[in-house]
């Protein structure tokens, strides 16, 4: 080496990271034209770990404190190294600063539904979105795995990556779970625990820890929740003949409230016998004979059967009862 070469090089000093941004996981320390000084300090924050790398390497990891760069401190680098046992001169190697505080309010969501087999409903498309947190649990598999040599690497960087791991982990989970997605959706604090203790593996793998894991909304196609609103509806509602007969009452009401005078007075008399035998309600509805198939209420109730039983659609249902309800208004 020229005296100008050696003249010319920087000997480093002091090695730290004062994390001037929010969001940096990872820091390279600017070494260029530059080695560090025999005797040199390395001083780690709390909230931090250093990372020696050697030739692509490897070498030596430091936790938070201050410490006087010897082949003491060193050990490893200097075995790689080779150097003599005194390790008087001044040396060059990659450092790697690293923040290991908790990355909060992390955003996750599902850009396409996720297909599960729900044992009540059978294949179900579902959405779902919350929060979760994480930190860098081990430098050396995060080094290797997602920041290796870049000069820096945010939160930002590794988001695409770790939503990927979310949503495969949450996919293997989902379709392997028993549980009801009306459970789900009950439950959420006990299925985000589920979903956390999935997904966490995946974290690891990367030097991560899962530090928190939310589940805020879990929610279905809009078509689906139609569907599964009005099958909740019918089983609320019980017998569907019941219901017809409960409907047809209630027309007859709001047709004898208009004005119409006897006429409307009589039609609603009429129907009143009409639905009375329909329900069997008391001894006089027994002894009345039947009234004549073409009656709107005992037709309506006949329908309500049909659709109860599946024969008619629920809009044939309510075209023809919609019809027998004109003729007695």
């Amino acid at each position: 080496m020229s005296l100008r070469s050696f003249i010319s090089k920087q000997f480093i000093d002091v090695l730290q990271w004062n994390e001037e941004a929010p969001g940096i996981l990872a820091y390279r320390y600017p070494m260029a034209d530059s080695e560090i000084q025999n005797g040199g300090v390395l001083v780690v924050r709390e909230s931090q770990r250093a990372l020696f790398i050697n030739e692509g390497k490897v070498a030596d990891n430091f936790g938070p404190g201050s410490y006087e760069l010897t082949t003491r401190t060193l050990p490893v680098l200097t075995s790689l190294q080779n150097w003599d046992k005194f390790f008087e001169s001044p040396f060059k190697s990659d450092v790697y600063f690293f923040s290991t505080r908790d990355q909060v309010d992390q955003r996750w969501g599902t850009p396409q539904p996720i297909t599960i087999r729900d044992k009540e409903y059978g294949a179900l498309r579902i959405r779902a979105n919350g929060v979760y947190s994480y930190r860098i649990a081990d430098v050396a598999p995060f080094w290797s795995r997602l920041s290796a040599t870049s000069p820096s690497y945010s939160v930002a960087d590794a988001a695409g990556q770790l939503r990927a791991a979310i949503l495969t982990s949450m996919a293997t989970c989902l379709g392997t779970a028993d549980v009801a997605f009306v459970d789900m959706a009950a439950n959420q604090d006990a299925f985000s625990a589920r979903l956390h203790d999935a997904i966490a593996p995946a974290f690891t793998t990367f030097g991560l820890e899962l530090t928190s894991f939310y589940l805020q909304s879990l929610s279905l196609p809009e078509e689906v929740q139609e569907r599964m609103d009005r099958a909740s509806s019918m089983h609320i509602v019980g017998d569907m003949g019941k219901y017809t007969q409960f409907e047809a009452a209630e027309s007859l009401r709001v047709a004898a409230a208009n004005p119409g005078g006897v006429a409307s007075a009589g039609v609603g008399l009429g129907a009143g016998f009409a639905l009375a035998q329909s329900m069997g309600a008391g001894p006089a509805a027994a002894a009345k004979p039947a009234e004549p198939a073409a009656d709107p209420i005992a037709t309506i109730a006949r329908l309500g059967d049909l659709f109860s039983k599946g024969i008619l659609t629920e809009a044939e249902f309510a075209a023809k009862k919609a019809e027998l309800l004109a003729q007695i208004r």
